[in-house]
């Protein structure tokens, strides 16, 4: 049924018709409506779950971590210095095989203090051993929220659902919300293997010494690696019973015979989308690949997917001060095995919340056609605003 909802309450609702055992949350914005409207539908009766308010985002992984571990579905949800802080039980979690589901609403990490949108909480876990899955809209995070539960069970590992804070998070769109008929027919309900029984008494998380942790770690990356296979597989279920699909690890869009190309995660290539209709005849078609799995990483479809082009653009929300953007250097890395690799240029956009125009299309085109187009900058950052020896 298509409907106008909030992006907040269009998850909630998904992560209701999951029925998940247990939920657990602290609140921080932009992450709060999502949590607020869980709570609103346990306490009118439209969800049977245990809710756990908790006083940290800390005891919130880690309720759901103990949740999981004793065979419960469960979810929660946190932004920005909450996932910090809750960063520890991440690890714990993943490095467990733990299958949950968590919604981050995607918010820069201080300080100074901003509690507006960039992709700089979930770039600070990227080697937590999460998947970490992109939305560009708000059905894309409600379906993707759908097929995350699912991925979680069939990999035994947790997944993070990324959706753009405020911009998703608090924006209204007229949504196709499934029917819970449909939900049951393509999740099945929550087993995992590794749960604890009392009748079955057995540990997990003790200490692990040299002899063994090599082969726990190599283990937990290559289960990582299997799962690119099954965020395809289970996205083409997906498809099979709501007749849409949400781009399995990447997407080409665009002119896809351009020798131009801008790569991007989250809502940002939906601007970038309608940057190319208003302005390709202007300055010309561009290949739009919207990179949908950040972790784990799609290597062999990245490089599939920029054969041909000369130049690449890569678009960052979130950057590694001394480095430069986390994206554009994973990207570059990963390119740099082809033999006819395209010139990567990293732009930083959107810090902070910093507004992204559809205007930029054009920008990034007409700024790579110069010979002197910078390798890295914090593209739209005002130096005038700066003192002479901060530029």
């Amino acid at each position: 049924m298509r409907e106008a909802l909030e992006g907040s309450l269009a998850i909630a609702r998904a992560v209701s018709m999951a029925k998940p055992d247990v939920v657990a949350a602290y609140p921080i914005t932009p992450q709060t409506h999502i949590v607020e409207n869980i709570s609103k539908l346990v306490a009118e009766g439209d969800l049977h779950t245990e809710f756990v308010s908790v006083e940290s985002e800390f005891s919130a992984a880690s309720v759901v971590l103990g949740a999981a571990a004793a065979g419960a579905r469960a979810y929660t949800a946190s932004a920005s210095q909450g996932i910090l802080l809750m960063s520890e039980v991440m690890f714990n979690i993943s490095g467990l095989r733990v299958p949950l589901v968590m919604t981050i609403a995607n918010r820069a990490v201080g300080g100074p203090l901003n509690i507006w949108n960039d992709q700089s909480d979930t770039m600070a876990v990227r080697d937590a051993g999460w998947i970490q899955l992109h939305c560009i809209s708000n059905q894309e995070a409600v379906d993707t929220t759908l097929q995350a539960f699912r991925i979680a069970q069939e990999t035994d590992l947790p997944v993070a659902v990324n959706m753009d804070g405020f911009v998703l998070t608090h924006t209204m769109e007229v949504i196709d919300m499934p029917t819970q008929a449909e939900v049951d027919a393509f999740l099945p309900p929550f087993e995992f293997a590794g749960q604890l029984d009392p009748a079955n008494p057995r540990s997990m998380g003790t200490l692990v010494d040299p002899n063994f942790f090599p082969e726990v770690r190599h283990s937990h990356h290559a289960a990582m690696g299997k799962a690119l296979a099954k965020i395809e597989e289970i996205d083409a279920a997906f498809a099979k019973v709501f007749g849409r699909e949400s781009g399995g690890l990447l997407t080409v869009e665009g002119d896809k015979k351009a020798r131009v190309g801008i790569l991007a995660m989250g809502s940002v290539v939906g601007t970038m989308l309608a940057g190319y209709e208003d302005f390709k005849d202007e300055v010309g078609p561009a290949r739009i690949i919207k990179l949908r799995s950040f972790r784990p990483f799609p290597a062999k479809a990245l490089r599939k997917a920029v054969k041909g082009l000369d130049k690449l653009v890569v678009i960052d929300r979130a950057i590694s001060p001394g480095m430069g953007g986390v994206l554009g250097t994973e990207v570059s890395a990963v390119l740099s095995t082809m033999d006819k690799a395209p010139k990567v240029y990293n732009y930083a956009l959107g810090l902070g919340g910093r507004d992204i125009p559809e205007n930029m299309y054009r920008d990034l085109l007409k700024l790579v056609e110069d010979k002197k187009a910078p390798r890295f900058a914090v593209l739209d950052a005002d130096l005038e605003k700066l003192a002479p020896e901060d530029r």
